[in-house]
């Protein structure tokens, strides 16, 4: 056990410079959700140089590849990494800044990919040293609904062979390199985005008697419906709802006949998860109607609330104390952020990770999604073992856990 875990450390720093070119490479070049396609060509070349089996376009751009150990059909396990980046446009002034116009990989997916990869660079190489087959899911379509998961698990990503426990690897600003986080049970919310139309009279904005503003409507709107959670959610219904972009195309002297408004819900229980849906429309519309105007309401129900498994979150806790230390394995709280990785998790046990990227100094804590997101590279050689460790030993544990 102590001679495997210092070989994959080993095997891991020996690839770090490798891996941090391929790194650099896939964040220079993102690519959208359902728009992967170099992002695929890349990994599928990869795999092809390591001699790793694969079969693409599964889910649209994704990919499945197969590591075989000896004994292959005796038990199957799976790792995943999503490979789609985010329409911003980054500000960071670094040798491997995006040069796509207007994308960038904003939330780590890019780190995703290369852990993925080098891991799967290490397991081709430490065949003997485990029994089973260990399946890699690289998948498209993470930032844009259905999600790149529905759509593998629809293209039979957990059949054929069907692995009996999956694990997800996640960047986390403000958590150290050297560190990870995790937490059994509820872990990330659902998530909606729910799209409005508010429906006025337009008309000169001199004359505002003789308009329905929808403007002024759409304003009533928002302030009613922070009763959701305020006022309607029970405190023991952690719900996050968020209106995030307001369009009302009038001019300075022009009320437009209709405002278009799109947000979010965020929570961790199905049942309210429908109520809550119900008391956005019905309070929108009947707030519309008070003014004389109208509202229509379309919500796109999105990812389900993650979950994971707590036999699987502890015996991955217990690996990476092994691996890297107790003292670097931290409790994480739950987060009203979203994951489609939790449609995995709906399927098989499993236990989705943070991977710490924060530099010592503290320079690097932008937070995801923003355009001046960037990790300390040294965390993909961390990211690199510990996948390659989970692996191994999750095969040769995978009886006392499921």
């Amino acid at each position: 056990m102590e001679l495997l875990k210092e070989k994959i450390r080993g095997l891991a720093g020996s690839i770090y410079p490798e891996m941090k070119a391929v790194r650099r490479h896939l964040h220079q070049h993102p690519e959208l959700s359902k728009h992967e396609f170099e992002t695929a060509n890349f990994v599928c070349r990869f795999l092809e140089k390591e001699g790793i089996s694969y079969t693409s376009g599964v889910g649209g751009n994704g990919i499945v590849a197969l590591i075989k150990g000896k004994n292959p059909e005796k038990k199957v396990i799976a790792l995943r990494a999503d490979m789609d980046a985010l329409p911003i446009t980054e500000e960071n002034d670094v040798p491997y800044k995006s040069m796509n116009t207007g994308v960038m990989h904003a939330c780590g997916h890019d780190v995703h990919t290369t852990c993925l990869l080098g891991a799967s660079k290490l397991l081709n190489d430490l065949k003997d040293d485990f029994e089973g087959t260990i399946k890699l899911i690289f998948q498209p379509s993470e930032e844009e609904y259905p999600g790149g998961a529905l759509m593998m698990i629809k293209d039979g990503v957990l059949e054929n062979p069907a692995p009996v426990m999956i694990f997800g690897q996640h960047v986390l600003p403000n958590l150290e390199v050297g560190k990870v986080g995790m937490r059994a049970g509820k872990y990330m919310a659902s998530t909606d985005e729910i799209y409005f139309t508010v429906k006025g009279r337009g008309g000169h904005g001199a004359t505002p008697e003789l308009n329905i503003d929808p403007i002024v409507i759409a304003a009533q709107i928002i302030i009613a419906l922070q009763q959701i959670v305020s006022r309607i959610a029970k405190p023991t219904m952690p719900t996050v709802f968020t209106i995030g972009r307001v369009i009302a195309d009038g001019r300075t002297n022009v009320t437009p006949s209709e405002v278009k408004m799109d947000g979010i819900l965020r929570t961790f229980n199905e049942d309210w998860r429908k109520e809550a849906h119900e008391k956005i429309t019905h309070i929108a519309q009947t707030v519309a109607k008070a003014y004389g105007g109208e509202c229509e309401v379309f919500v796109d129900h999105g990812y389900p609330f993650l979950v994971n498994d707590d036999k699987v979150t502890a015996m991955t806790r217990q690996l990476a104390s092994e691996y890297l230390g107790s003292e670097n394995v931290v409790e994480l709280d739950e987060r009203m952020t979203a994951e489609d990785f939790a449609y995995f998790t709906q399927k098989v046990p499993a236990c989705f990770y943070r991977l710490g990227v924060t530099d010592s100094e503290g320079r690097l804590k932008s937070n995801l999604h923003s355009s001046t997101f960037d990790v300390d590279e040294q965390s993909i050689e961390i990211g690199v073992g510990l996948m390659t460790w989970l692996a191994v030993n999750a095969l040769n544990s995978v009886d006392d856990i499921v």
